[in-house]
C-alpha cells in the first residue's frame, strides 16, 4: 500500500520535471530537469521492483543511473566548449 503511493509520487515528481525540461528558461534548467527525471525513473524502477519481487530489475535500474549520469556529464561538456570548437576539432583532423 505505501509502496504503492511513493510510486504515485514518484510519477508526479516525474511529471513535474519534464514539465520544467519543457518549460525551462535555460539549457542548465532543462539540463537539471532531465537529470532529475532520470534519478527519479532509477528509484521508480526499484520500487517496482520491489513491489513486484523481482530483484533483477535493480540491475537495470543500476545501468539506467550510469547511462543517466554519462549522458548528463556529455551534454554539459557539450554546451561548456560549444559545438564551434567541436566543429574546428573535426576540421582540422580531416
Amino acid at each position: 500500500m505505501i509502496l504503492t503511493v511513493v510510486a504515485i509520487a514518484l510519477i508526479v515528481v516525474m511529471a513535474m520535471a519534464i514539465a520544467r525540461a519543457l518549460l525551462g528558461p535555460t539549457i542548465y534548467d532543462r539540463i537539471l530537469a532531465v537529470n532529475l527525471f532520470g534519478t527519479k525513473t532509477v528509484l521508480l524502477i526499484a520500487v517496482v521492483s520491489y513491489i513486484f519481487g523481482r530483484p533483477d530489475f535493480l540491475d537495470i535500474a543500476l545501468i539506467y543511473a550510469l547511462i543517466n549520469f554519462i549522458s548528463v556529464i556529455a551534454v554539459l561538456r557539450f554546451f561548456e566548449y560549444g559545438s564551434s570548437k567541436v566543429n574546428e576539432k573535426v576540421g582540422e583532423d580531416g
